[in-house]
């Protein structure tokens, strides 16, 4: 008697994998895929990232960030073959389901994690404005405080007018560089 049926048909399963091996895992299976001929049960693996702006040494940087570290996701009808073949992928540590028993991701969460992954560019997200008081949270003028002078959100750019040796000097920082006081 099988101990895996494909009741369920073609659905999107989540893997846990160590933490860090997520691409390892995605390489691996792809190539027990090909090799065990396991194509018509087994369609695709996917690492869901998303693209984040972080600041490193005073330059804005786009870097891929992985939405569920240590998890990967596989799209596959489940059978005792197909079980086999992910599961006994090294660095695979096992099905999210209850037991031996996979449990399939719905749909709508599949499509808004898609969503979510196909953003190109990382919006903008800004709740400044000319006049109001900021505090400089990094880079060579942090803990400094100052007001907003011009706000370029095309470019994720505020000039922040800051009060040094008496004088005001305005300083164009990054949104991620300055926090509302």
């Amino acid at each position: 008697m099988p101990k895996q049926t494909s009741q369920q048909g073609r659905r999107w399963y989540v893997l846990h994998t160590y933490s860090g091996y997520e691409e390892n895992v995605s390489r691996n299976l792809r190539q027990r895929i090909e090799s065990m001929d396991m194509e018509d049960k087994i369609f695709d693996v996917l690492i869901p990232t998303e693209t984040k702006i972080k600041i490193k040494n005073g330059k804005r940087k786009m870097v891929k960030e992985k939405i569920f570290p240590g998890y990967v996701l596989v799209n596959m009808i489940v059978t005792d073959a197909s079980w086999y073949v992910v599961r006994n992928t090294p660095n695979v540590t096992g099905f999210i389901g209850s037991g031996t028993t996979p449990s399939p991701v719905s749909e709508e969460e599949i499509s808004s994690l898609l969503d979510r992954m196909g953003e190109e560019e990382p919006e903008y997200k800004v709740d400044i404005e000319v006049g109001e008081s900021v505090k400089i949270t990094d880079g060579p003028f942090k803990e400094y405080e100052g007001k907003i002078s011009e706000v370029d959100e095309a470019r994720g750019k505020a000039k922040v007018l800051v009060s040094m040796f008496g004088r005001e000097t305005p300083v164009e920082l990054d949104f991620l560089q300055i926090k509302k006081i």
